[in-house]
């Protein structure tokens, strides 16, 4: 009698000379390497014998193609949508995340399967990873953030991360029944968007900053030309005009590296009606800062602690593009380009929440940039404050009533989860 593991092995040998053979790429020809496989384990099922043979040919055929087109052991974390991350400090040692919660998974790993598993998944990126470039950053075809760090910057095993975009939202109105925000807040703006304000996006790292910007941009018309830079691919639109472009590490030979900062001004020459930038991390922030001030709407995301923490950010980064940049020069720029500052966190649940919108009226006082709170969450949501956003023929024009928008209201539930 056929053991399952008998005819998964000749159906791996039969599919992988098929591959050589035809010169198929399982990756970017995934239909057509489905269909082989699945005859394949037919076949060769029936050649065994069919009902002499354990196993079923279905199952045989999907473990191929987890450990040829997939990720092998870390496939079925793949398959499953409600694993937010997937992480390996060492190749025994194989965590993922559900619902912001870390897991310690059963999956054992050797070192030559992660190796393997990490030439697989960059294969399609045009990445590379070794010892003069020891950290990668890319896009699996799935949409997932790949990031990779090897000895001798870690200490003895390769340190793997995975990051999955589990929520998909087309605008801001889908976050409202998952508690990210109130109806109010997200009315206010999806209106600042189509106002034409500009919005920076701050947060931690897995405080749902991309999530936020992908819905945020669903309320941009139609007509408007989107151009977003990032360093890898993330913002992920259903527009029809949109123009997306990633950074590029430098060859072998040191030379091709294609910066944010080159990007941002590259991007100026499309004609967009609308820029985005993801993650500003560095000098960067003075090219978005010259973008917002030529009077072309712009939105960014970065990292910071709070919403006035994400304004000294933006004071402070310009800097590091060169001892010519004055203090004095980049925070009334600063005060007269950003519109709103929208600060989101990760509660102790694992959910994410806007902790804070704010406005910033464009006033400077004694070197400190004045900050106006349009809504805040003290511990049960978001709640209207006093404050008032810039710009207010703009929601005029777009057809907005802001006081209607703004109007206080009784608290709303954001379904807090303990």
């Amino acid at each position: 009698m056929g053991t399952a593991m008998q005819v998964r092995e000749l159906v791996e040998q039969q599919v992988r000379a098929a591959i050589r053979n035809d010169g198929m790429d399982p990756l970017s020809q995934p239909e057509k390497f489905r269909a082989l496989v699945e005859q394949c384990a037919m076949d060769t099922w029936i050649a065994q014998g069919a009902r002499s043979v354990d196993g079923d040919p279905a199952v045989v055929a999907k473990e191929v193609l987890r450990g040829i087109s997939g990720f092998g052991e870390l496939q079925q974390f793949f398959d499953d949508p409600t694993i937010e991350e997937i992480w390996l400090n060492e190749p025994g040692r194989v965590f993922i995340a559900r619902n912001g919660k870390p897991e310690l998974t059963s999956v054992v790993l050797g070192d030559r399967d992660v190796r393997d598993l990490v030439e697989r998944m960059l294969r399609v990126s045009g990445r590379r990873l070794d010892t003069s470039s020891p950290f990668v950053d890319a896009v699996l075809p799935d949409g997932s953030r790949l990031h990779v760090v090897i000895p001798d910057i870690t200490r003895h095993h390769w340190a793997v991360n995975v990051r999955r975009f589990v929520i998909q939202t087309k605008s801001v109105d889908e976050l409202v029944p998952l508690g990210t925000l109130t109806r109010q807040a997200a009315d206010f703006l999806s209106a600042a968007v189509i106002s034409g304000l500009n919005i920076v996006i701050a947060g931690g790292t897995q405080a749902g900053k991309t999530t936020l910007l992908n819905s945020l941009l669903g309320s941009v018309a139609s007509h408007e030309r989107i151009v977003s830079c990032e360093e890898v691919f993330e913002i992920q639109l259903a527009h029809p005009d949109w123009v997306a472009m990633q950074t590029r590490d430098a060859s072998l030979e040191g030379v091709g590296e294609i910066p944010l900062r080159r990007l941002i001004r590259e991007a100026l020459r499309m004609r967009p009606t609308r820029l985005v930038v993801g993650e500003v991390r560095q000098a960067e922030a003075l090219d978005l800062l010259i973008a917002m001030n030529s009077g072309m709407p712009a939105m960014a995301t970065l990292h910071a602690n709070s919403a006035r923490e994400a304004v000294t950010k933006l004071c402070t980064l310009p800097l590091l593009a060169g001892q010519n940049i004055p203090g004095d020069f980049v925070i009334p720029t600063v005060a007269g380009c950003v519109d709103v500052v929208i600060h989101t966190t990760t509660t102790s649940s694992g959910h994410r929440r806007i902790s804070e919108i704010c406005a910033l009226p464009g006033r400077v006082e004694n070197g400190v940039i004045e900050m106006a709170e349009l809504f805040s969450d003290r511990g049960h949501g978001l709640v209207r404050m006093s404050g008032w956003p810039p710009h207010q023929e703009r929601f005029t024009e777009a057809g907005f009533d802001l006081s209607a928008l703004l109007a206080h209201t009784q608290p709303e539930s954001q379904g807090w989860a303990a």
